[in-house]
């Protein structure tokens, strides 16, 4: 077959057009995703080593990001000073950390008391080497989880809004694909159908493996001195 995934209505081959959409909505996903965990780690970390009034700044700054909608957020922000991948990708970034820094921070909370932590500062280790050789090894597992389902969530919003053509026009993505197959839905399905497929595999793409990496880095070094 010439078209394996048909033609859309300008005639453009479907396949193409999917695989090359990839490249926009798997850019979008992994940034803000590194955006989104840089943050929530940060965060996360220093609320919950630091403690105190620290910790009460930045939990206060968490939940005021966290209620705030970031559909509608970004239909607003569009709406004001138009659409673009960069816009997008920061604001996304900069709304998506609260739920990482959560748990970063319970995970800090719990492993800063335990033994191997007090051997390190009993050695005279500094707070901030104890932080990221001692404690951030033991919170990675739960953070990279937590990214890869942020990875899967931000596929979903950006094909939302491509979908409801408040994407990137000059950006091709699965969003955007699926926008344009509204208008031929009962004479063309597949125009549909494979942008749609390929958003479903991607989510659950990153879902596999935040499960895989978090097996991989939840075997941790036996910290328990030798016997005998």
């Amino acid at each position: 077959m010439v078209h394996p995934m048909g033609t859309d209505d300008l005639g453009r081959d479907l396949l193409a057009g999917v695989i090359y959409g990839a490249r926009t909505s798997l850019l979008v996903a992994l940034t803000v995703t590194a955006l989104a965990s840089f943050v929530g780690i940060a965060v996360g970390a220093v609320s919950g080593w630091r403690g105190g009034i620290v910790d009460d700044a930045l939990m206060r700054l968490t939940e005021l990001v966290q209620v705030v909608p970031r559909f509608f957020l970004a239909v607003i922000v569009i709406a004001l000073f138009g659409p673009g991948l960069d816009r997008l990708v920061w604001l996304l970034g900069l709304t998506s950390w609260p739920l990482i820094a959560r748990v970063v921070r319970a995970e800090v909370l719990s492993v800063k008391t335990r033994e191997f932590v007090e051997a390190a500062r009993s050695l005279g280790a500094s707070g901030a080497r104890i932080l990221v050789r001692e404690v951030l090894p033991d919170v990675l597992p739960s953070a990279v989880v937590l990214a890869s389902v942020n990875a899967a969530s931000v596929i979903l919003l950006e094909a939302g809004l491509s979908f409801l053509g408040l994407g990137d026009p000059d950006a091709m993505s699965w969003g955007y694909l699926a926008n344009n197959a509204q208008r031929f839905l009962r004479v063309a399905w597949w125009m549909a159908l494979f942008p749609g497929a390929a958003i479903a595999l991607a989510v659950l793409g990153f879902n596999m493996a935040g499960d895989a990496l978090n097996d991989w880095l939840s075997v941790k070094i036996d910290r328990s001195p030798d016997v005998g």
